[in-house]
């Protein structure tokens, strides 16, 4: 038995996976088992085998990127999901301490984490979010939401999905018209547009993103809102400076995910003295369950180069520091699995196009990506949170009923 094989063979207990070799020969591991896919891959030489045992996820990452991890049986996203869900976050059983190997490898990765400098953000920022608008609209509902949706009913459409995120998100700021509200990451401007509609706000919204601000500038102006609805190219540090006390609401979605551990500390302090005294603020972000942890090296490599994924611990720890009170506190736990299912089945829907607008590898790169991130919301340690802070006490009701009641007057 190969020395994959056995790695394969110690995890895989529920589904099964063929594993064939250069050669032909084949091993193969687990049983088949309702709920858990058969899958089959191929090695197209035997450097494939050496790339994925030196380091398992990136190699993989790139073998098949590459189109030498070739799936026979199956796709990606079923091969990841058999990975995942037979070493599942919540498996049970008696839990020890880390061991000493494994405290120095996240010591080392988590440094890497760390970098993620003012002058770096941009670029880092650009890697992702200025790539071809053609291709997000291709897997993005109409609105181009590119962030976990609010999954009311399971058999939703992705599109009524994301405008009850909105509807969510905004029944938790408490809005009343005449206020002025920030986006920080306002991504496309869909959220700011849906805010300024319904509750007839003024509102700015930041990115550093030139693609995204186009677009979101194009939208404002279309819809003839562009004097209330505005949108900007800058850092949330700079705007600080310039707008201090000036915004009542301040809502974050998608963003915190790119700000840097060293950096969460200035970030709260720059939302709270961008808010007025009353101010109140929902942060929405991609969590880790259990202790802060790392990035791994295909996502900071290929992805998300500069972010990190935040613990609920060091989220609001850097937070207290700042005279934010966490007013409310939700964990979405498989929203954002249902929302990547969907972006993964456009995607997969809409292969001929996206290799036209990039390539082959450029195609097998964004599955791969969807399909574990999907697999790390469904059975890894991945979760979305939605953080509402307040810097007064009397600034929201007493009881949550108006999420409530304000979300169902938006829905209806």
């Amino acid at each position: 038995m190969s020395i994959l094989g056995r790695f394969l063979g110690s995890i895989i207990k529920s589904g099964t996976i063929a594993v064939i070799q250069p050669d032909g020969t084949t091993e193969k591991f687990g049983q088949t088992e309702a709920g858990f896919p058969d899958v089959a891959v191929r090695l197209a030489d035997a450097g494939v085998m050496r790339q994925i045992l030196l380091d398992p996820r990136l190699g993989a990452a790139e073998a098949f990127m590459d189109g030498r991890l070739i799936m026979e049986q199956g796709d990606i996203m079923e091969l990841i999901q058999l990975l995942r869900a037979n070493r599942r976050w919540e498996r049970g059983g008696k839990l020890h301490d880390p061991s000493f190997f494994k405290k120095v490898k996240d010591l080392v990765a988590s440094r890497l984490d760390r970098i993620n400098g003012q002058n770096r953000s941009k670029a880092n920022v650009a890697h992702h979010y200025d790539l071809s608008r053609d291709l997000y609209e291709l897997f993005l509902d109409q609105d181009m939401q590119y962030s976990c949706a609010y999954w009311t009913d399971p058999g939703n459409s992705l599109e009524q999905a994301q405008l009850d995120k909105k509807a969510h998100i905004a029944a938790k700021l408490d809005l009343r018209s005449g206020q002025k509200v920030l986006d920080i990451g306002c991504g496309w401007g869909g959220m700011a547009l849906y805010l300024h509609q319904k509750f007839g706000v003024e509102i700015l919204g930041i990115t550093l993103s030139e693609e995204q601000l186009k677009v979101a500038q194009e939208r404002a102006e279309k819809e003839g809102v562009a004097d209330k609805v505005k949108f900007e190219l800058i850092d949330y540090r700079d705007l600080a400076e310039r707008d201090a006390g000036q915004y009542d609401r301040i809502v974050s979605v998608g963003m915190f995910e790119h700000v840097g551990t060293p950096n969460f500390k200035t970030f709260f302090r720059s939302a709270a003295n961008l808010m007025t005294d009353q101010g109140v603020m929902l942060l929405h972000t991609i969590g880790r369950m259990g202790k802060p942890g790392t990035t791994d090296a295909f996502t900071r490599k290929y992805i998300f180069p500069g972010g990190y994924i935040p613990a609920l611990s060091e989220t609001v720890e850097a937070s207290e520091h700042f005279r934010l009170m966490a007013t409310d506190i939700e964990t979405l736990r498989l929203h954002y699995a249902l929302t990547l299912r969907e972006w993964y089945k456009r995607t997969v829907a809409n292969r001929d196009r996206i290799i036209a607008l990039y390539d082959e590898r450029f195609f097998r790169l964004w599955t791969f990506y969807l399909a574990g991130a999907t697999a790390a919301f469904e059975s890894g340690s991945m979760c979305n949170y939605q953080i509402q802070f307040s810097r007064n006490r009397h600034s929201l009701p007493i009881t949550r009923d108006y999420i409530g009641l304000a979300e169902q007057t938006l829905r209806s």
